[in-house]
């Protein structure tokens, strides 16, 4: 099947054109035979964060662990706010409830909680405009090659060679740029071009060889980098090129720089992102659209008293939440054609939608056909979890993997004994994001971008499916603390425990066991995040990435700190707290509200 799947975008290069697909049924799998894991987890860590048997049937709405049961959301109003543990206990009671059948009191029908008309789907943004889609039976819904991924400014963000996030915007029409040479001099770059081996070489209009200064970005904490130093591409010979406002040239991965990063997994699907909010989430940015600008809510609810004006006001409208407490939920994820999967789709949650198809007869441009759409069965391979709870109007910040999407780069854990172990890189298989074995060409290289309405190749690459890894396994290097309570291997060593004890609870069968958490972040005490723990107040695992959703945004190696979710996600406007555009839909559903 030559087409697109359907996903919701956390990390997008560059905003991407929208596809329109008609969801018509969603097809649920709450049984089957689990599909081949190439992903394992120890089995025996050292008990740090776990879920008791009273617990766990809690979470059950018959109040006892059921297959494929129907899980309540994690209560957020009482939300005990004690780091680590209740933040990963928070985030995989909301995964599992996210993922059960909807209760009649969802409005009923086979479907899932997310795709319940307790849920809207979020359109992509047009002009500053977002609006809500309700799921209604036939609704039509909106899907994305690569969701934009923005940084606190709402401009696209880049990783550079050494591991740092840039937000970048575009040079005017007529810009040309300035660069400072090895000597401090900004002198005029007018040729930019690529040796043999891939680098860049840099020509002053007299065609004389540019030696670029040392970049101040390799001494610089990453969140000056990506708050305070837009930098601006220039685009010269064809080739992108970014510059800082100083006139440093950044330089980033061949192709990554100004493109809109397309994954495709090993079966040739592209993965497509869908993004969508809770009624609790819907509602509450109405009431904010209807309030006086000078006057509006700037904080998630995060306690009974802010959560009871959106009650008052949904009534009002004839609207009664069923599960309140849950307070403002947003949830990214992302999709492939089930068909291209390397076994079948039964050990994955599926839908059904109608979704883009494109000629991809050459290896370079593949456009869309002219019939453009087709329907198909969509696979779930990632998803970010996102909500605010008592004392966290930041959210906590929650991803869940497939567990055969791709392998693990090397990290370490406490097993029961109370000794470190190392777990060497994966180099197992089957993956659904990368070869058997490690390529000789390296991870997470970018091999094609989205140019609407085509899909290109990145030069020297052709549009094929690149070897995905996760660099940070649990969300924090390998010799930094990600938080200020544990090591690394203690953090790692709490994300595998909760998911050790979980299993261990859940009926076997489940096809959410096929699923797995690799870590959360928020801050400490609720503040604006500023850059990861040491240097600044994102804990957890406060590196964090989806192999699915920021794969060309991880940092190159396990040792060097490179991005979080909330290095994008925070408010620019130098208050301490953590405002409403942390979520970087919700400003724009305030020109698109309910009603």
């Amino acid at each position: 099947m030559k087409a697109i799947a359907s996903t919701l975008g956390a990390r997008p290069l560059l905003r991407a054109v929208a596809f329109l697909f008609s969801s018509v049924v969603t097809v649920i799998v709450f049984a089957g035979p689990s599909s081949a894991n190439a992903q394992t987890i120890p089995t025996d860590p050292k008990p740090t964060c776990t879920v008791t048997s009273t617990q766990f049937k809690g979470w059950f709405v018959s109040g006892s662990p059921a297959l494929n049961g129907a899980v309540n959301p994690a209560n957020s109003i009482t939300f005990p706010n004690s780091p680590n543990c209740s933040f990963y206990q928070w985030s995989k009671q909301m995964f599992l409830w996210l993922t059960s059948p909807a209760p009649a009191t969802y409005g009923g029908g086979n479907v899932r909680v997310m795709d319940s008309p307790v849920f809207y789907d979020v359109s992509p943004e047009s002009n500053g405009k977002r609006t809500f889609i309700p799921h209604t039976p036939g609704f039509i819904r909106t899907f994305q090659v690569r969701a934009a991924q923005v940084g606190p400014h709402g401009l696209p963000v880049v990783v550079s060679t050494s591991g740092r996030l840039v937000e970048f915007k575009p040079a005017a029409p007529t810009a040309r740029p300035l660069i400072k040479n090895s000597t401090g001099v900004l002198v005029p770059l007018t040729s930019v071009s690529r040796d043999v081996n891939r680098k860049l070489v840099l020509k002053d209009n007299a065609g004389k060889l540019i030696t670029p200064a040392i970049r101040p970005e390799l001494l610089r904490p990453m969140n000056v980098v990506i708050k305070s130093e837009p930098a601006t591409l220039f685009k010269i010979g064809g080739i992108p090129i970014l510059i800082d406002s100083t006139g440093n040239v950044i330089e980033t991965e061949e192709g990554q720089a100004g493109g809109n990063g397309v994954l495709l997994s090993q079966g040739k699907s592209l993965v497509y992102y869908v993004t969508m909010v809770n009624d609790v989430y819907a509602y509450f940015a109405t009431m904010v659209a209807h309030q006086p600008v000078a006057s509006r809510t700037t904080v998630f609810p995060t306690t009974q008293a802010s959560l009871n004006p959106i009650v008052t006001f949904a009534a009002a409208h004839g609207k009664t939440f069923p599960d309140p407490s849950a307070l403002a939920i947003e949830v990214k994820s992302s999709w492939v054609v089930a068909s291209t999967l390397p076994n079948n789709a039964a050990g994955y949650i599926t839908m059904q939608a109608t979704i883009p198809t494109y000629n991809t007869s050459s290896t370079t441009t593949w456009t869309p056909n002219a019939t453009p759409k087709q329907n198909g069965t969509l696979a779930l391979v990632g998803m970010h979890v996102v909500g605010s709870t008592a004392g966290h109007g930041e959210m906590i910040w929650a991803t869940f993997e497939h567990f055969g999407n791709a392998p693990n780069q090397a990290y370490q854990y406490v097993n029961s004994s109370g000794v470190t172990k190392t777990i060497a890189a994966d180099t197992g298989g089957p993956w659904l994001f990368a070869v058997t074995n490690p390529p000789t060409t390296g991870f997470n290289a970018l091999h094609a971008t989205f140019n609407a309405p085509n899909i290109v190749a990145v030069s020297g690459q052709t549009i094929s499916p690149s070897n995905t890894s996760r660099v940070m396994a649990w969300g924090s290097t390998s010799n930094t603390a990600p938080n200020p309570l544990v090591s690394a291997a203690l953090s790692n060593t709490d994300i595998i425990s909760i998911h050790d004890s979980v299993k261990a609870l859940m009926p076997a069968g489940d096809i959410r066991n096929n699923y797995f958490m690799t870590g959360a972040t928020w801050t400490e005490g609720g503040a604006n995040p500023s850059s990861p723990f040491p240097s600044g107040n994102q804990v957890g695992t406060s590196q964090l990435d989806n192999s699915t959703m920021e794969t060309y945004q991880q940092s190159p190696n396990t040792t060097t700190i490179g991005t979080n979710c909330l290095d994008c996600h925070t408010n620019t406007d130098g208050k301490a707290f953590a405002d409403t555009t942390i979520s970087h839909i919700f400003p724009a559903l305030l020109n698109g509200p309910l009603f």
